[in-house]
């Protein structure tokens, strides 16, 4: 098998959380702005698609060198094994990015990036005529990032957030990935409660039930680099192997997701549904207010309403303030909450324990932790 340099790319603030996932999976890796960079083989790239929960996207860097001209992008370009890569079918566009660089037209980045393959690939394929691109299909991408060209492929294809289980979805919906980092970002285990108090379409529980049970997050779905003659079949198949092998399905949980809006519950279920979790993860309409528990020593995670709408805010603070005093109540629990809001802690009556910046989407966040005391640890049976 060949070694290739691999990039998990990484929305901002997630960088630590996609690079333990990665260490997890037995990767040496360095962290960079948005992106994860690990070394590895065809098997990496499977198993890094099949189970960072958290990463964007896993890419193979094919080169990267300083480009201050059109020619040295075309000349540097050509001198990458493209042949090693693509068949000589092979479908590949060229999409392109750059930023504080000399070479600021991307349209024209692009047009010089494919040409430049081109000329490799007729040469390494003996070929006179044009490609015929009819074959699978390849994403290149050129970042030209202060004058260094990275030149990258990605083998994803659609989002890692896209796990194939949203079958509806509300307005703003949580992408899965920020899901799954808020829930990692918390104390929260498999034998201890979790709740959701805005579940909207359920992604925060079904994320949670999915890493209770240790069940890969991209089990249910097709990655772009299945359709590549660089890895076999038999990769791919090993990789759903592990992961069938490695799933818990047996794992008891306690995972609860309620939300004001009867419509979004049935949403909810049915997501669940389609995740293969229907029975496992509870949803019912309730305002935040009124939620207690018997429980002990649960963990709340949410994405409440942050009041950015104009005659929203009110409303808003007030739910704060009646979620504080609800949760009051709940003396062993933890709360984790992230809003947009800056002042959720006045609102909802206590300074957060720490605080950690986030960004959901493009709106610039802080996740608002509130510990609560530890479980005691259980007795081992003699």
């Amino acid at each position: 098998m060949s070694t290739y340099t691999l990039i998990a790319t990484a929305a901002m603030g997630l960088e630590s959380i996609v690079a333990k996932e990665v260490k997890d999976l037995g990767y040496e890796c360095k962290v960079e702005n948005g992106k994860v960079i690990f070394e590895g083989d065809e098997t990496a790239i499977a198993r890094a698609n099949m189970w960072l929960r958290t990463a964007d996207r896993i890419k193979i860097l094919v080169g990267e060198f300083k480009a201050y001209s059109f020619d040295e992008l075309f000349e540097n370009t050509k001198k990458l094994p493209w042949e090693d890569y693509l068949p000589e079918d092979a479908e590949f566009p060229v999409q392109g990015k750059s930023v504080k660089s000399k070479l600021y037209s991307v349209p024209d980045c692009q047009a010089i990036v494919k040409k430049s393959i081109v000329e490799r690939l007729r040469k390494a394929y003996r070929r006179t005529s044009w490609l015929d691109e009819t074959g699978p299909l390849f994403k290149i991408e050129v970042a030209i990032h202060k004058d260094v060209a990275s030149i990258t492929l990605d083998t994803s294809g659609r989002g890692l957030h896209k796990r194939g289980y949203r079958v509806g979805q509300g307005e703003a919906p949580l992408k899965e990935t920020l899901a799954a980092a808020l829930i990692q970002l918390t104390t929260w285990n498999a034998d201890r409660p979790l709740v959701d108090p805005f579940c909207g379409s359920g992604t925060i529980p079904i994320e949670a039930a999915l890493i209770g049970q240790n069940i890969a997050p991209g089990f249910n779905r097709e990655f772009l680099a299945e359709s590549w003659p660089m890895i076999s079949g038999d990769v791919w198949d090993k990789v759903r192997m592990e992961a069938e092998d490695l799933a818990n399905y047996d794992q008891p949980l306690e995972i609860l997701g309620t939300d004001i809006d009867h419509r979004m519950i049935e949403v909810s279920k049915e997501n669940a549904l389609e995740a293969g979790l229907g029975d496992l993860v509870k949803f019912k309409q309730m305002q935040v207010k009124d939620f207690t528990s018997e429980l002990d020593y649960g963990v709340i995670i949410g994405n409440p309403p942050y009041g950015e709408r104009l005659g929203e805010r009110k409303e808003v603070e007030k739910m704060y303030s009646d979620m504080g005093k609800a949760f009051k109540e709940l003396e062993t629990w933890s709360v984790y909450m992230m809003t947009s809001h800056e002042h959720f802690e006045q609102c909802y009556g206590k300074l957060a324990t720490k605080k950690r910046k986030l960004f959901n989407g493009f709106i610039r966040t802080d996740y608002y932790q509130y510990w609560g005391p530890r479980p005691p640890r259980k007795e081992l049976n003699n």
